[in-house]
């Protein structure tokens, strides 16, 4: 998720479409910032990652007049995909519980609540592309034509199964190795404390009581018998149990897709390119998910770009509400953007400036082209500063 930000591509090379893209950059921005989205993102990729699916509700507050991007508990969540592409659906029903004052704030006097008295209610929204239906404690309370057009849900996979539509979370395969490095510590951890507090041993005694094992203690035995001081500790059998251990904590990596040395712990020093493949498992799981999660963020855009449109206007640099024509002609489309990441391994950039550099000036490679390969988010709009920089500059000359 670091350096994660958005970019609007100009549907063409016109001044009209490129405008409309720095208008729909700057309603994310403002989206953005309004919800809070980057501490939002994190704890949904936490939650993504443990419970194997998470989800984002984009709707229109019209309380604060603005985009409203929740993340909803994805285990509350009931999907109906279509038959045919299980990504996606035609229905989508959301439950959760609110308390009674909270229920009574939001949808006003509820039926039947004075006489039982509920502390808590089950809300139930149910959507599809065209209704809404609202149901408290099982029973329908409210029915109207969906206001967006669309289901408001982005719902998206940790891992997709394939074929299926709900992920898999990260945990799944690491259960049993940790499960088995928990008893080997356990075993591990009881016979040093046992080796701690020694078990003495009398052999050829048949009788024995008040046995102290202490510093100074005095112990009267028989004649032809034996006492000693049992060694757990003998024959190399903790050395056994530490490289089980180690076994399993390698295999717990392996599993996890996360080597050793993601957590700065190298035997020697790597250069970029030897830690680049020490490091090639976590790098291809980044991606992957990257992947999914770039789809999830560009639906979601779409959706707050779409409400936002239907709601308000961009004019004279600020957001109003307005509706109709006005909305139409002033609005976002064609509504698409695309998610930068940033680098997940630290860059040289020197070296890649003085290589993009040489290749710029050799014709190989265009401004804009090194810009991208840069980590630029916007290399057209970065563009156009310089060449307004450059005829600035000129015009002083």
């Amino acid at each position: 998720m670091s350096g994660l930000s958005f970019v609007v591509d100009p549907e063409d090379g016109s001044a009209e479409a490129a405008a409309r893209a720095r208008r729909a950059e700057r309603a994310l921005r403002e989206i953005q910032e309004a919800n809070n989205l980057e501490q939002l993102e994190f704890d949904n990729e936490i939650d993504c990652s443990v419970l194997g699916d998470a989800a984002y509700k984009v709707t229109w507050d019209g309380a604060e007049k603005r985009v409203l991007v929740t993340a909803p508990d994805v285990q509350g969540l009931f999907v109906w995909p279509w038959g045919d592409d299980s990504s996606r659906l035609w229905r989508v029903a959301s439950r959760y519980a609110l308390g009674r004052e909270e229920a009574e704030m939001l949808y006003g006097p509820l039926p039947g609540s004075a006489q039982t008295k509920r502390s808590e209610h089950t809300i139930v929204e149910v959507w599809t592309d065209t209704d809404f239906e609202l149901w408290i404690d099982g029973a329908p309370f409210e029915s109207r034509e969906n206001p967006y057009g669309f289901i408001p849900f982005v719902i998206y996979p940790n891992v997709r199964e394939p074929k299926q539509f709900w992920g898999v979370s990260d945990l799944v395969a690491l259960k049993e190795p940790l499960r088995e490095l928990n008893r080997a510590m356990s075993q591990l951890s009881l016979i040093l404390e046992l080796s701690g507090n020694p078990i003495a041993v009398l052999e050829n005694v048949t009788e024995a009581q008040d046995i102290a094992v202490q510093p100074g203690a005095v112990w009267e035995i028989p004649e032809k018998a034996r006492a000693y001081l049992l060694d757990l500790l003998q024959g190399g059998g903790v050395g056994l149990h530490v490289e089980f251990a180690n076994l399993l904590l390698r295999t717990f990596h392996d599993l996890a897709e996360v080597p050793r040395s993601a957590f700065g712990e190298t035997k020697h020093a790597l250069s970029g390119v030897a830690l680049q493949m020490e490091l090639d498992p976590l790098l291809k799981k980044v991606e992957r998910k990257r992947l999914i999660r770039g789809a999830a963020f560009r639906r979601r855009n779409e959706m707050a770009l779409r409400i936002l449109e239907r709601y308000t206007t961009l004019r004279q640099g600020s957001l109003r509400p307005v509706s109709g024509q006005a909305a139409r002609t002033e609005g976002f489309a064609p509504y698409r953007s695309r998610a930068v990441w940033g680098p997940v391994l630290p860059q040289d950039r020197s070296r890649l400036v003085e290589d993009e550099a040489r290749l710029v000036a050799g014709g190989i490679h265009s401004r804009r082209t090194a810009a991208g390969l840069l980590d630029v988010a916007d290399p057209d709009a970065e563009w156009e500063r310089w060449r307004e920089e450059e005829t600035e500059m000129r015009n002083e000359k």
